[in-house]
């Protein structure tokens, strides 16, 4: 009897041993994905596009490219990275993309915050950031104006492209397509792709988009690009008001008040 016990004992034993050992191969394996993600956030930091390759992982791992690969497609699996089509590396997957971009907004809007305060003191209108973000401009933040009669939004909201100044400035800056239908909004709007590809040339030459009624009538705006430290534009800042105020007369006052802030808020970026 004695020597049965014994046994079973050393037998929860053996599969105790097992199973710890299994367990910590995977907590090594989930400390060597861990590695490969922080080494996919660091490429995706300094705008390298070709992400990673297997070959760097396991190199930096230590590992087998064997290994490094069967770590790449177990979080690929889950959505942690993707294969880039334009190379053998890999890149952030779409998980880890939307919690990198919600972090991104929030700080930016944190980082934008004061120079939109002082925009909407120079001009005394409206100021708002905006970012690209499924094929509109997403508003992320907004300071309104003291006057009473003032042009307010949401933010959060979701702008057209081809008639916000917001939307034409992210347009001629990032690289982002031109959609392909042009909706009417008012008489001012550019429904015409050859009229809006020579506009968004304008935009590019001036430095700034102007809204002149195309979205709402009596409604002008101006923005302009905010560029981060590798000189690429990833939001743009800019001013609404009522078209009594802000007049075709008082465009390029407000205009260069406008490129001048978002220019200091893309040097705070370490552009």
């Amino acid at each position: 009897m004695f020597e049965i016990r014994r046994s079973q004992v050393f037998y929860k034993v053996a599969q105790c041993a097992t199973y710890l050992g299994m367990l910590m191969n995977e907590v090594r394996a989930l400390a060597k994905g861990l590695q490969i993600l922080d080494q996919l956030l660091e490429a995706s930091a300094h705008a390298d596009k070709h992400g990673v390759s297997v070959t760097e992982a396991a190199g930096a791992l230590s590992v087998n490219k064997s290994s490094a690969s069967r770590l790449f497609q177990t979080l690929a699996k889950h959505g942690y990275v993707k294969r880039d089509t334009g190379s053998r590396g890999y890149v952030l997957g779409p998980k880890m993309q939307s919690a990198v971009q919600g972090s991104s907004k929030t700080a930016l809007r944190d980082l934008a915050r004061p120079f939109l305060y002082q925009l909407m003191k120079r001009t005394g209108e409206c100021a708002h950031a905006a970012v690209y973000s499924q094929g509109k401009a997403l508003i992320i933040d907004d300071v309104e104006s003291a006057a009473s009669l003032r042009v307010s939004g949401v933010v959060g909201r979701l702008e057209e492209l081809h008639c916000t100044a917001v939307g034409k400035s992210l347009l001629a800056f990032i690289d982002a397509p031109v959609p392909e239908v042009l909706p009417y909004r008012t008489e001012q709007t550019y429904t015409c792709q050859t009229d809006f590809e020579q506009h968004l040339e304008l935009i590019r030459e001036q430095g700034y988009a102007l809204d002149d009624e195309e979205n709402f009538e009596g409604v002008r705006c101006l923005a302009a690009p905010v560029f981060d430290t590798s000189g690429t534009a990833i939001a743009c800042i800019g001013i609404s008001g009522p078209t009594v105020r802000m007049t075709r007369e008082t465009t390029d006052e407000f205009a260069a008040i406008v490129l001048e802030t978002s220019k200091e808020l893309s040097q705070t970026l370490g552009f």
